[in-house]
């Protein structure tokens, strides 16, 4: 319940309406200040080089090869792998840094004779933000060749343990939310809610969510980040080695601030419950609300110090930033929350709490707007960012949701406005049919003389009737309200909303960023590996093999006709241009300036008259002599060349 105006005044009409206009200016400026150009941020480590270069065939094997990553990254004694043809390992293991002027820089010397063929480069990091990064690449010495190995098709983190370990993020989050956002509920708008079961429920199983998710990814941090084997979860070698990094150093920093928490719930649901004297509480209301605040944001600090905040640009701003949302973002859906269970189970929650809560819900909001808009000029940084990656479309979506929870938080404004009115005037609930909410009369109390004549067993019995009859009542009284009724509809759909919203922020957070994005693409594109350009190359080539149907013409077509990786389609006509079935076919490349070649290429048959390779690695660009072999019987056969201009 966001957009809600403070103290509600005797024209509740014009307040809201300038809170919204005022929201929508405040996100109508997210995107024009997501325009603003800034220096690199960086999140979610890219690769953007190396050397040798992607698809590359080099005259001769190299002494290392070496890495080039967009931020800086934490790598082990095994995360660089170089694989010869057959699988067998090419390098000596030990990753070196060869950071410096700035540029991220790892390498790993290789054996010496190596013999040639093509090479995989297979790697596997953690960046800057907490995220495991891997990839994999190939290379050739003297020309391609067949390998064994198959390339990674799953992403860095993922497999079972990764899918457990996201799990343990959102529970994360969500019991954060319950805990901070319950508790500040209780002490900032119905602080008799402290004595309330259902609301103490709420915030001790938020503590329980937020501590056994911390434990969990404290565990599964190891294997998420290595080997990916559930079972490596117990590993205390794997656990120590956590415990030394940042991510591990803020989760344990975590529990120990979950364990000062679980003294704040002790003395918020034990002795200020208790606390009857107006002066006693409101002194212990200020203690508890300064200690809460300060540990509310010690919690919020470690997933600053772990993640996006903490890495790229203006990270001395970024983190504070970062704390001020994750603590509105809990005092809104937290508080949200606590509303509907005090809505749903508690009888004597005010009007005056639930406008307490709507003005704190809206500065909430204003808080999120303004941390939101830093966060999405620093995340995302381009009009082109925002729509044409996975973060800024996930952040437009978080945006709408956001939209759609403040519209349906002005419908809770004016449920909440007809109970504060109601309440101001002292006019009762509308008359209730008889039928609907008549409850029996209790039964009276036996007269009792003395203890013998109702044993224990009995009274306790009664007074659980009695108890029973009084709630069923109650309930009745409040479901027959029709404004309390309706506030209660309206926060649970508000509170539906609020959940899909948290999986999104949830989301984004593990999310790389649209500018670390648009970066690493811009990256690949100036000094990749792969770069391609030329055209399509499209050829004809009349042979004449001597023997019976050995005449025709070769059509050739080398898209996308540039250096890298390029896929090759050939037909074979006869006299009458129709389809020439022909035993073999072969091709060869050969770039003579640079004594590169022939590099061989053996299609496959695709149909008849139609032969198809993939993957044709063409190393540089230049005037290459394109050779193809037609044999058209177990004796003849011809070869014939032309020179093309590649790339």
């Amino acid at each position: 319940m966001a957009a809600t105006a403070p103290p509600l005044g005797p024209s509740p009409t014009r307040r809201p309406h300038a809170a919204v206009a005022l929201l929508a200016t405040l996100i109508s400026l997210l995107f024009g200040l997501v325009l603003a150009g800034a220096s690199p941020a960086s999140a979610h480590a890219a690769l953007t080089g190396s050397d040798p270069q992607d698809g590359a065939v080099v005259a001769t094997a190299p002494e290392e090869v070496t890495l080039t990553f967009s931020e800086q990254i934490a790598m082990g004694d095994d995360s660089i792998r170089v694989l010869d043809p057959s699988g067998k390992r090419a390098d000596d293991g030990a990753p070196r840094d060869l950071t410096s002027g700035g540029a991220v820089r790892y390498g790993v010397q290789l054996h010496s004779g190596l013999p040639d063929g093509t090479y995989t480069v297979a790697w596997q990091a953690v960046s800057a933000d907490s995220h495991p990064v891997a990839g994999a690449f190939t290379f050739s010495i003297g020309a391609p060749s067949d390998t064994t190995v198959t390339l990674p098709s799953g992403g860095a983190g993922g497999g079972l343990v990764g899918a457990l370990y996201g799990i343990a993020r959102y529970t994360a989050y969500a019991g954060f939310i319950l805990l901070a956002g319950g508790s500040a509920f209780v002490l900032a708008c119905w602080q008799r809610g402290a004595g309330a079961r259902p609301l103490q429920r709420l915030v001790v199983r938020g503590w329980v969510t937020l501590t056994a998710a911390t434990l969990a990814m404290l565990l599964l941090r190891s294997p998420y980040t290595g080997s990916g084997k559930l079972a490596d979860a117990f590993d205390l070698n794997g656990l120590q080695a956590v415990l030394d990094t940042k991510p591990g150093a803020a989760l344990v920093s975590r529990l120990l601030l979950l364990g000062a928490s679980a003294l704040f719930i002790a003395v918020l649901f034990g002795a200020y419950a208790k606390r009857e004297d107006e002066q006693e509480r409101k002194d212990l209301t200020f203690g508890l609300a300064t200690g809460g605040t300060v540990i509310a944001a010690g919690i919020a600090g470690t997933w600053a110090l772990a993640e996006h905040a903490s890495t790229g640009i203006q990270p001395g701003i970024a983190m504070p930033v970062d704390v001020l949302h994750l603590l509105a973002v809990a005092a809104w859906l937290g508080g949200l929350a606590a509303l509907l269970v005090a809505l749903h189970r508690t009888p004597d929650i005010t009007s005056d709490a639930v406008q307490r809560f709507s003005r704190m819900a809206f500065a909430a909001v204003l808080v999120l707007t303004a941390t939101g808009i830093y966060q999405s000029w620093r995340q995302v940084g381009s009009w082109s960012a925002l729509t044409g990656t996975r973060y800024g479309q996930l952040l437009l979506v978080k945006v709408a949701l956001v939209a759609v929870l403040v519209g349906v938080a002005w419908t809770s404004r004016r449920w909440t406005a007809r109970l504060t009115e109601r309440a101001r005037t002292g006019d009762a609930a509308a008359p209730v049919e008889p039928s609907q909410t008549t409850v029996p009369e209790e039964p009276a109390a036996p007269a009792v003389a003395s203890s013998g004549e109702v044993g224990p067993e009995r009274a306790a019995q009664l007074s659980r009737q009695r108890a029973a009859l009084t709630a069923t009542k109650e309930k009745r009284t409040r479901d027959a309200d029709p404004d309390r009724s309706g506030l209660r509809r309206s926060v649970l759909v508000e509170t539906g909303i609020a959940v899909v919203l948290l999986v999104v922020t949830t989301i984004l957070t593990s999310t790389e960023p649209g500018r670390t994005e648009e970066e690493a693409a811009r990256g690949n594109t100036t000094t990749a590996p792969v770069p391609l350009t030329g055209g399509q190359v499209n050829l004809s080539l009349p042979f004449d093999t001597g023997g019976r149907n050995g005449k025709g013409t070769v059509r050739l077509d080398i898209s996308p006709g540039g250096t890298g990786a390029n896929s090759v389609h050939l037909w074979v006509d006869g006299p009458d241009r129709r389809p020439l079935d022909v035993p073999e076919v072969k091709l060869a490349f050969t770039l003579e300036s640079k004594d590169i070649g022939p590099l061989p290429v053996v299609p496959d048959r695709l149909t008849e008259g139609h032969w198809t390779a993939s993957g044709v690695q063409i190393p540089m660009a230049g005037d290459w002599k394109v050779a193809v072999t037609v044999r058209t019987s177990d004796i003849d056969q011809t070869t014939i060349d032309k020179n093309v201009k590649i790339g």
